[in-house]
């Protein structure tokens, strides 16, 4: 998890990680903030990594890279995102899969801003018609990945880096599943602006649909 300012949430969603998963994941957080969340993700056994705020992309892939554990999963720390899934996730990994990422329109994400909800639609028709191939969510945050995919695929994205790492790999013929998710309302304020982040989301997925193309 990349964290920035969620004090709000960080606990819950680390108490429903510890929960589902017996105790047996090596939860990374690195983190910006200047409020009490590191100290309250240490409090629950979460690795801490402090850095400069750099941007979702920076702050998620060092959180990607640093755990050396077969199967990586992120997450935001908001607590919008289904912990209880979180097993079906590993399972579908388990399975064959090199890339599960949650569908958060699928039950409608009601949960979600209408302005929000709608671009989220727009990035994944756009992806869909660039890649040739159907997706329905690019930006969630929610997925697990088999670490040999993350370790062989060049990343260059900051804000697009959620719809880059689903983009990339399907791309590159790896074996994806989306998995419908119940999306809820987040804890705390958010910190991506919609208008800028969108932008800087859309170019991304058309930057990197056509670096892959024609690579």
């Amino acid at each position: 998890m990349g964290t920035y300012n969620e004090e709000a949430a960080i606990a819950t969603v680390l108490e429903d990680i510890e929960r589902v998963t017996d105790g047996q994941a090596e939860v990374v957080c690195v983190d910006g903030s200047d409020d009490r969340t590191p100290e309250i993700a240490r409090e629950h056994g979460a690795r801490v990594i402090e850095q400069e705020p750099q941007g979702y992309g920076v702050a998620v892939r060092e959180a990607i890279l640093a755990p050396d554990r077969p199967i990586v999963v992120t997450t935001d720390c908001d607590d919008t995102y289904p912990m209880e899934q979180l097993p079906e996730f590993l399972e579908a990994i388990n399975e064959g899969y090199d890339v599960v990422s949650g569908d958060r329109l699928y039950h409608g994400a009601d949960a979600m801003p209408a302005f929000n909800r709608f671009g989220n639609h727009a990035f994944a028709a756009v992806a869909s018609v660039l890649m040739n191939e159907r997706v329905h969510d690019t930006t969630t945050g929610m997925r697990a990945y088999r670490r040999d995919v993350i370790e062989d695929i060049e990343w260059t994205e900051n804000t697009g880096l959620s719809a880059e790492l689903l983009i990339r790999p399907l791309m590159r013929g790896y074996d994806i599943q989306e998995q419908p998710i119940e999306y809820a309302e987040r804890a705390g304020e958010t910190k991506l602006d919609p208008i800028e982040g969108g932008a800087a989301i859309a170019k991304s997925i058309v930057k990197v649909c056509l670096e892959e193309r024609f690579r």
